[in-house]
């Protein structure tokens, strides 16, 4: 498109993200400082070309999807982080007594609350990851704690009392019985191979072989459930947004952020950490609504960061925020720390 295509197709983007109204040819003059009829023949241009459409409530006009999809490509910039967000951020990065996986998740809580959109963070979940070991840990009166390990150095614990029929050795047999056979096997298939592999060895070896079966049955099923790694926040938020007023439309989307199937389509497949924006039909998760995310890889641990929210999205803020969680993640990985 020519020069003052692009700006007059800015305006209008910019103008109705900030607005939620149509925009019409009066407001564009004096920014453009061009007359009302030069601004009328430019738009009539963009309409043509699918770049903007006509809101029916008014005479303004509004972005398309394809009016999107040019901005982003062609005339968005990553907006600069206020320092009250830059602080809030590293705030939470610089509190050791965090995990990495739950300082992401902070963060992304706190780019939630900032956007009024929904944010997600998508882990590994447990298909991916496989039995390193189980570890039985007596702590007295009768308690034991199962720590189960996995190859991608995630670590659950659950704590269990011990009948005081059962013999704690014979808990902790079982447990290196269970490392030696199931070793390698994906976290998800565990269970079944207790059943038809485990189950008839330690019932010809234990005599209260039942209740120990369950106490490692009880750990691995805690570890599935615990592990699906999908962490939402602000599923409301979105519907703060003027485009969700439809009771049919809301519904719809809570459904669907309910549905751990559909999320998990949201996990990004690059092996770069890239933030990549899939506006409406481009995404599997909703024709409505945007979804702007990336891959981050650091120590071992890895996932996906989305915010998701109308297609009438913030987006210099929010590739802002998720360009700054990127960079600050890509510093941990190298082992440096960010001081500024």
């Amino acid at each position: 498109m020519e020069e003052r295509q692009n700006k007059l197709l800015k305006e209008i983007v910019e103008s109705y993200i900030k607005t939620a109204r149509p925009v019409g040819s009066n407001a564009l003059c004096e920014k453009l400082k061009c007359s009302s009829a030069t601004i009328r023949n430019e738009m009539a241009i963009l309409e043509h070309l699918g770049y903007i459409e006509k809101n029916h409530i008014s005479s303004g006009r509004i972005p398309s999807e394809k009016g999107y999809k040019y901005y982003v490509d062609n005339l968005m910039k990553p907006k600069e982080l206020s320092g009250e967000d830059i602080l809030n951020l590293q705030t939470i990065f610089s509190n050791k007594e965090l995990q990495l996986s739950d300082a992401i998740n902070k963060c992304m809580d706190m780019i939630s609350e900032l956007t009024n959109y929904t944010s997600i963070v998508l882990g590994k979940n447990s298909k991916e990851n496989l039995l390193q070991q189980i570890s039985i840990i007596p702590i007295g009166n009768n308690k034991v704690v199962a720590l189960v390990c996995t190859d991608k150095g995630i670590v659950e614990n659950k704590q269990f009392n011990i009948d005081v029929t059962i013999d704690i050795a014979e808990v902790v047999k079982v447990g290196e019985i269970i490392n030696k056979m199931l070793f390698g096997t994906p976290i998800d298939e565990i269970n079944e191979r207790l059943e038809f592999e485990i189950k008839p060895i330690i019932s010809k070896q234990i005599d209260q072989y039942e209740k120990v079966y369950s106490i490692f049955y009880d750990a691995f099923d805690d570890f599935v459930k615990n592990s699906s790694n999908i962490h939402i926040s602000g599923k409301s938020k979105i519907f703060n947004q003027p485009e969700y007023q439809n009771a049919t439309d809301i519904k719809k989307l809570v459904n669907k952020f309910d549905d751990e199937t559909l999320i998990r389509k949201i996990d990004e497949s690059s092996s770069t950490n890239d933030i990549k924006i899939y506006i409406g039909d481009e995404n599997e998760f909703d024709d409505d609504v945007t979804i702007i995310k990336s891959k981050y890889h650091v120590k071992g641990e890895e996932g996906t960061i989305a915010i998701v929210g109308p297609k009438r999205m913030e987006y210099d803020r929010v590739v802002g925020l998720l360009d700054y969680i990127n960079k600050y993640i890509e510093d941990l990985e190298s082992g440096d720390s960010k001081s500024e």
